[in-house]
């Protein structure tokens, strides 16, 4: 049975209705603190701390990360509506700099009850496989625990992510504790993101007949 308010799907295939998307979304936590570490270094990259970053910025940067891989959520907020989220002393986020080029997010939100997540974590394709994961998560790992209250580190991927993406977060630390299925309006149908976004995610916007 079902814990309270959890729907379990049942064995076989399950339609996704045109117009949709479908992810199987990892759901890791940490819940040990790492040994102390210093953040790695490179010449040419740092994170820069940006305690209000305009929705527009934010906004452009989500989008350079997150295309590839449909990222929509922080897109549909209106710009009121972003610019209160960014400016939550609960949450704070990291804007690295490659060589003079804003690059990649770092975003941590803390619940004041012991619990931070690690919601948005991505660099520019550009950059994927030149270490610059590594890069950020050490300092993701060293901002997020440097709270004595903090007990748990959560995030999540999904099969809409690059394919390395869960195996790298469980390098890092993360252990997978719950999966489920999320269904989805399409955001390149409805025009948030490109109709050539992610062109490995099946774009159906009507049945077939």
């Amino acid at each position: 049975m079902a814990p309270a308010g959890i729907s379990l799907l049942g064995d076989g295939f399950h339609d996704v209705p045109p117009g949709r998307i479908a992810t199987v979304v990892t759901h890791l936590e940490m819940t040990e603190r790492p040994p102390r570490q210093a953040p790695r270094t490179r010449p040419g990259w740092r994170l820069r701390h940006e305690p209000a970053l305009a929705p527009e910025a934010y906004r452009a940067l989500f989008r350079r990360i997150g295309e590839p891989w449909l990222w929509f959520s922080r897109l549909r907020l209106a710009d009121e509506q972003l610019a209160a989220l960014l400016a939550d002393p609960a949450r704070h986020v990291w804007v690295l700099d490659s060589e003079g080029e804003d690059a990649g997010l770092v975003e941590l939100a803390f619940d004041g009850r012991g619990t931070c997540e690690l919601v948005f974590f991505g660099a520019i394709p550009d950059l994927i496989g030149s270490g610059v994961g590594r890069f950020m998560m050490s300092h993701a790992l060293v901002e997020a625990w440097s709270r004595p209250e903090v007990e748990r580190l959560t995030v999540h991927t999904c099969t809409l992510d690059h394919p390395r993406a869960l195996p790298f977060y469980i390098r890092s630390g993360f252990r997978p504790v719950r999966q489920q299925v999320e269904i989805a309006p399409d955001p390149r149908i409805e025009g948030t993101l490109a109709p050539a976004a992610a062109p490995h995610v099946p774009l159906i916007a009507e049945a077939a007949d």
